[in-house]
C-alpha cells in the first residue's frame, strides 16, 4: 500500500507549517489513516533549524488539543518535491520560493494550501509572527478549514 506524503511550508518552519503539521495529523489520526498518510512541514529559509514551534503557536494549538511539542524547524529541499505527493505553501511569497526549488516536471505537486478551502475565500494563511494571539487563533481557523479539505481530497486518492 501507497502512502500520500504531504509537506507544508511557511518561511521559518516555526508557526504556520508546523501548526498546520499538527492539526492535520491530529485529523487524520481521528479518520484512522495515519498508516496511510505521512505528513511533514518545513520552511522556505534556514531561520529557525532544529527549534520547536513559536511559544504562542504551541500555546494556542494546545488550548484546542493539538499537542506540537515533538516538532522541530527544517528547511525546504529540492529532494522534497520528489517526496511528497502534496507540498503546500502558507503564502504566495513562500509559494514562489518553492516553485523557484521545485524541479520542472513536479511543478503539479505545488499548491497554496488555502486552495482545499475555497468556501473562505482566502488565499493565503497570513503569519502571526509579529501580531498578537488573535492572530494566531486566525492561522488555527484557516488552518482547520484547508485541513478538512486536503483530508477529503486525499480520501478521493486513496
Amino acid at each position: 500500500m501507497q502512502k500520500v506524503r504531504v509537506l507544508f511550508v511557511c518561511m521559518g518552519n516555526i508557526c504556520r507549517s508546523p501548526t498546520a503539521q499538527g492539526v492535520f495529523r491530529q485529523l487524520v489520526a481521528q479518520a484512522g489513516l495515519a498508516d496511510r498518510i505521512d505528513i511533514d512541514s518545513a520552511g522556505t529559509h534556514a531561520y529557525h533549524i532544529g527549534e520547536p514551534p513559536d511559544q504562542r503557536a504551541t500555546a494556542t494549538a494546545h488550548q484546542r488539543g493539538i499537542d506540537l511539542s515533538d516538532l522541530r524547524a527544517r528547511r525546504a529541499k529540492v529532494e522534497d518535491f520528489e517526496a511528497f505527493d502534496y507540498v503546500l505553501a502558507m503564502d504566495q511569497d513562500n509559494f514562489r520560493n518553492l516553485r523557484e526549488l521545485c524541479p520542472p516536471a513536479l511543478t503539479h505537486r505545488l499548491k497554496l494550501f488555502m486552495d482545499f478551502a475555497p468556501q473562505l475565500s482566502v488565499r493565503e494563511v497570513p503569519d502571526p509572527y509579529y501580531g498578537g494571539p488573535r492572530g494566531f487563533d486566525r492561522v488555527l481557523d484557516l488552518i482547520e478549514a484547508a485541513s478538512a479539505g486536503l483530508l477529503e481530497d486525499i480520501r478521493q486518492r486513496l
